[in-house]
């Protein structure tokens, strides 16, 4: 496996309880936890009930609250590792640089870089899943004069603990869900706050509360309700992402009126002056893109020290940053919340090369056909090779669900290839085109394939103009797909 986050973790526990223990985790950083390892900036947290935020088969009755914060993802993971025995398969400091198929060995060569004892060096597998998360790497600055900057610059996914924002002059550049947890934080340290705003979000009430004693206790002794909750709660977010916005022409109105009561009620309780409120609401319909929840970041634009600015950024000076209205203004500290590579970014497979069967580049193939998979996990053309979140891959509401269903797919296949004696096995062509002309027909009716869409600047929206993110079914159905696709989908060689 590649990259030892919630996919990784969740995969070396799917394999293990299938009794399969021939398999390392392979980590280019210096610890697990992916995402929840990563940021670390003030505020971060889930924005989905933490209940829904878990797998089915290991509960946490000890959430601290509704919305639990990253500090608790990232022990949960831990837990995850040492509970499951996974510490021993686990490879630190060892990036996966480069993954060629060898055709006549029938096995993946993986060429390894980081910072490690295993740089230059080479790992041979029969299988290789790529657990790499939906989020990459950050975004690299785009602004001229970066280098120049005499103060500080921070990425909220490599944030510095030891950087005090107290009594300085901030900027942050960016309102996305990063943006939207960290602003309310920085606001109450920073003597100045000034934002940068390309497109607004759409930002809605955040009902977090802590948990009560009483209930922890209730789902230590009756983990049953629980786990009635987490079905709930996980449920909860499905609504929205795929009963109501991939079914959305059935019923429009669901959305408008949603955009209506939230531009309405919420903006107009939570900001003050009408043209802050104006350009922070949103163009595009609700759903577009992924929406926060914040009960204090609109509110943060009510503060004499935070002021909102929508015009582009020219430049980053040596001392602060230019408007392309020729206004500069002077900053000790400077704040990037400018977002992530995503998966199906070709970049990432220019930096760290993926070459299957017969010449096939996965880089080569991303950027001059539409994204393709057969149940979001494999691709022709790539041998032996599996992805927990591939195109159309993201199920329900919650990753877990999704590193369940995918875990159990991919067991599945390696079970059954090794039970024929199988050597390679690879998804069939038709059954991938199959399916994905279904994933494609169902999001036909979705908001995504609207015109209200137009302004989001989405990343639910490939380099091709597709909604390849979201899986237009729900987990259920997800589920039962995992346990019963068929088989002989694969091609299986001996």
């Amino acid at each position: 496996m590649i990259g030892a986050g919630l996919s990784g973790i969740g995969m070396g526990i799917a394999l293990r309880r299938a009794g399969i223990e021939d398999f390392v985790i392979l980590e280019r950083a210096d610890d697990i936890g992916g995402t929840w390892r990563d940021n670390t900036y003030p505020g971060v947290g889930v924005d989905i009930p933490v209940q829904g935020y878990q797998f089915s088969f290991e509960l946490n009755p000890r959430w601290s609250r509704l919305y639990a914060n990253g500090a608790e993802v990232k022990a949960y993971v831990d837990h995850l590792t040492d509970r499951y025995g996974l510490r021993a398969h686990v490879r630190l400091h060892t990036e996966v640089v480069e993954r060629v198929w060898d055709q006549s060995a029938q096995v993946w060569c993986l060429r390894l870089g980081g910072a490690g004892n295993h740089f230059g060096s080479e790992v041979t597998a029969r299988f290789v899943v790529s657990a790499i998360g939906l989020f990459v790497d950050p975004k690299p600055v785009d602004l001229p004069g970066a280098a120049g900057f005499a103060g500080t610059i921070l990425h909220s996914a490599r944030w510095d603990r030891t950087c005090d924002l107290s009594g300085k002059r901030v900027a942050v550049v960016g309102t996305g869900a990063s943006a939207v947890q960290l602003v309310p934080h920085i606001a109450r340290q920073a003597s100045r706050l000034e934002v940068y705003q390309r497109t607004p979000i759409w930002v809605t009430p955040k009902l977090d509360l802590p948990t009560p004693r009483t209930l922890m206790w209730l789902f230590q002794r009756m983990p049953r309700v629980q786990a009635a909750v987490r079905v709930a709660a996980a449920r909860s977010v499905e609504v929205l992402l795929i009963d109501i916005l991939v079914n959305h022409r059935r019923a429009p109105f669901i959305v408008h009126g949603m955009e209506r009561l939230t531009r309405a009620l919420w903006y107009r309780w939570q900001v003050r002056d009408p043209d802050t409120r104006d350009r922070l609401t949103p163009r595009y319909g609700l759903g577009c893109k992924r929406a926060a929840l914040s009960n204090t970041y609109l509110r943060a634009f009510n503060r004499p020290n935070v002021e909102l600015v929508t015009d582009a950024i020219e430049r980053i000076t040596p001392g602060g940053l230019r408007t392309v209205d020729g206004r500069e203004r002077q900053v000790d500290v400077i704040v990037l919340a400018t977002g992530f590579r995503t998966a199906s970014d070709p970049e990432n497979f220019r930096r760290t090369p993926v070459r299957g069967r017969d010449g096939f580049d996965l880089a080569t193939h991303y950027t001059e056909h539409r994204l393709h998979s057969y149940e979001g996990i494999s691709i022709p053309g790539l041998p032996n090779h599996f992805m927990m979140y591939g195109p159309y891959g993201w199920v329900g509401g919650a990753w877990h669900q999704m590193v369940e269903t995918s875990s159990a797919h991919i067991v599945r296949v390696i079970t059954e290839a090794r039970r024929r004696g199988a050597t390679t096995v690879e998804v069939r062509r038709e059954p991938t085109a199959r399916w994905t002309r279904q994933m494609r027909r169902r999001l036909e009716t979705s908001l995504w394939a609207t015109r209200r869409c137009a302004t989001a600047n989405s990343f639910y929206y490939d380099h091709h103009g597709d909604v390849a993110y979201v899986r237009p079914t729900s987990s259920r159905q997800a589920r039962r797909a995992s346990r019963t696709f068929p088989l002989d989908d694969y091609v299986y060689t001996t």
